[in-house]
């Protein structure tokens, strides 16, 4: 029996999947407009950042539409399809929960910041 609620939950993700894809592309809004200074600015402060994610979950979808939206140059890191990315998800902000954003501070400590809500709240102080 679990091996076919298993499989028939995977049937689902394969045909939502597409959807949720070409969903999130015709509904992503225009970014912020910015001089080429301020825009150089926030893309250096951008360096600092690494979105861990997953390409169909909604809650990264949300902070990837927020990203856009503000027009942030942020490294997306697919935690579920690259071993690398996951393993390092898992050791530095100890555990495989995503959306998490990978924060490095000036003074060089790392900050791992999971919740969609939160990411977004927290690139809305420094960014907006």
């Amino acid at each position: 029996m679990r091996v076919l609620i298993r499989y028939f939950f995977k049937g689902v993700r394969l045909i939502l999947a597409p959807v949720m894809l070409i969903s999130e592309k015709l509904s992503t809004p225009k970014s912020v407009e910015r001089s080429e200074e301020e825009q150089a600015k926030v893309d250096a402060a951008c360096q600092r950042l690494a979105l861990y994610q997953f390409r169909t979950c909604p809650f990264c979808i949300k902070v990837r539409k927020e990203i856009a939206r503000l027009g942030l140059n942020i490294e997306l890191r697919d935690a579920q399809l690259d071993p690398a990315h996951k393993k390092a998800l898992q050791e530095g902000g100890g555990k495989v929960k995503v959306p998490c954003l990978k924060i490095n501070h000036e003074n060089g400590q790392e900050e791992w910041l999971y919740e969609s809500d939160a990411i977004n709240h927290w690139l809305h102080q420094h960014f907006a």
